[in-house]
């Protein structure tokens, strides 16, 4: 299409799925277009898919662009003369610096891209700030999406399908447990996480997206 919609209904990751063997893959759903659906945030824990799910959109519209079939139910693509990526934890926006730094570069980058007069391109932004779900409703054309987990006692299931809304947690000792870091290890760290968890910096972030960019905001002394 012409209009600049981008619409996958049950798209899949070809490489992924072919890999797969006989494991069943889940198909997704993609909207994008030019106007209140231009930049999906995307939060949910680490191996739950989020990568998988930006790659297959990218794959989609470039396979549709080439004029080739495409994995998925049905697809209306837009036309496109681009893609972007930064997928992979070398290229991690933020990575290496500060929990304040990396959110604060992060939603920098999500404030310039979402201006229409900047930019306004259509993105998918991975995230485990889950600060930056505040920027849905303030922010136009951004909204939130995430990976569906289930809780199993201490543990979780990656459901890997992509739902509205925001993350709630982050399951990283959960997904610590997965990867095999001892239970002693894990035992501290649930410990230490009631101990630190501070809602302080959410209700910030709740505070500067209600303001809006290029608000000068300061903190009372």
């Amino acid at each position: 299409n012409e209009t600049g919609v981008l619409d996958i209904k049950g798209g899949r990751h070809p490489v992924v799925e072919r890999m797969m063997g006989g494991e069943m893959f889940v198909a997704n759903d993609t909207y994008l277009d030019n106007g209140k659906n231009r930049i999906s945030i995307i939060t949910g824990p680490n191996m739950a898919g989020k990568s998988t799910y930006m790659r297959q959109t990218a794959l989609i519209t470039l396979m549709a662009q080439i004029g080739s079939f495409v994995p998925a139910d049905e697809a209306d693509i837009g036309l496109c003369d681009r893609i972007f990526t930064r997928v992979g934890a070398s290229d991690e926006i933020g990575r290496g610096t500060s929990t304040f730094d990396g959110l604060s570069i992060a939603w920098a980058v999500v404030e310039y891209i979402s201006n229409t007069k900047i930019l306004g391109a259509k993105t998918l932004f991975a995230t485990h700030y889950h600060e930056l779900t505040e920027l849905e409703g303030t922010l136009s054309g951004v909204n939130n999406y995430c990976i569906a987990v289930k809780e199993q006692g201490d543990d979780i299931v990656f459901l890997r399908k992509i739902v509205k809304g925001g993350a709630d947690k982050s399951y990283g000792i959960q997904v610590a447990k997965l990867a095999g870091v001892p239970a002693p290890v894990i035992d501290r760290a649930k410990e230490l996480v009631e101990e630190l968890s501070d809602a302080d910096i959410t209700a910030r972030a709740k505070e500067i997206a209600e303001n809006g960019p290029g608000t000068q905001t300061r903190k009372k002394v």
